[in-house]
């Protein structure tokens, strides 16, 4: 099984340039590993700037490196590490839950 989720009381933002060099901002929901691979993942969602926007669905997943203080973001453009991460994601999602909901 994958590692738990890290759980913070304050929410981890990152910055990510889009396509035209502006940051947007992101929310880090979930940090976790993938059980017999040594790789990492994150999923942000995007933080809303203001209560007039509706809030996002949207889940972004990221396979990411860390060296010091320096993060790096890697998209997962493999359609079975896609999977892997997603079953993994899904899982722990229905874990938190159950935990929630006895």
């Amino acid at each position: 099984m994958a590692n738990k989720p890290v759980k913070e009381e304050e929410p981890e933002i990152i910055y990510i340039p889009d396509e035209e060099g502006n940051e947007e901002e992101f929310e880090v929901i979930m940090r976790f590993e993938v059980d017999g691979s040594d790789k990492k993942y994150m999923m942000l969602v995007p933080v809303v700037a203001s209560e007039e926007e509706e809030e996002s669905d949207e889940v972004y997943a990221f396979r990411y490196e860390e060296e010091g203080d320096d993060l790096q973001l890697f998209t997962i453009d493999d359609e079975e590490e896609w999977n892997i991460v997603e079953e993994t994601f899904n899982t722990l999602m229905e874990e938190m839950d159950e935990e929630v909901t006895p």
